[in-house]
């Protein structure tokens, strides 16, 4: 999702299916903010799978400083509106992996 300037609003910009957090970061921009709505297949320490909803803000270092307080600013009000809990920051997108997430999703166990 992005935010519309003109409209000011958050938007869909793109939705992907059976898609993996390496070829999500592809499809990222790199110098763009990108609010991410991710369910994922989480196979826990015991067995139980679980498909968590992750929220995850992407706010690459380097993006226009007008572009980051706009997306900084709506970026709560999103989360309480579609009542995300798993909620994730990445500062670069080679940061989201496979690696990354379930690091971050093994802390709500």
């Amino acid at each position: 999702m992005k935010v519309d300037k003109d409209r000011q609003m958050v938007v869909l910009e793109e939705e992907f299916q059976n898609i993996s957090p390496e070829e999500l970061k592809m499809e990222l921009p790199e110098r763009q903010p990108r609010f991410v709505v991710y369910s994922y297949k989480y196979v826990h320490d015991d067995g139980r799978v679980s498909y968590p909803l992750c929220f995850i803000f992407s706010s690459p270092v380097g993006c226009k400083p007008e572009q980051q307080m706009m997306y900084a600013g709506s970026k709560n009000r999103l989360v309480q509106t579609a009542e995300l809990t798993k909620v994730f920051e990445i500062r670069t997108t080679e940061d989201l992996t496979e690696a990354w997430l379930q690091e971050k999703l093994s802390f709500f166990r």
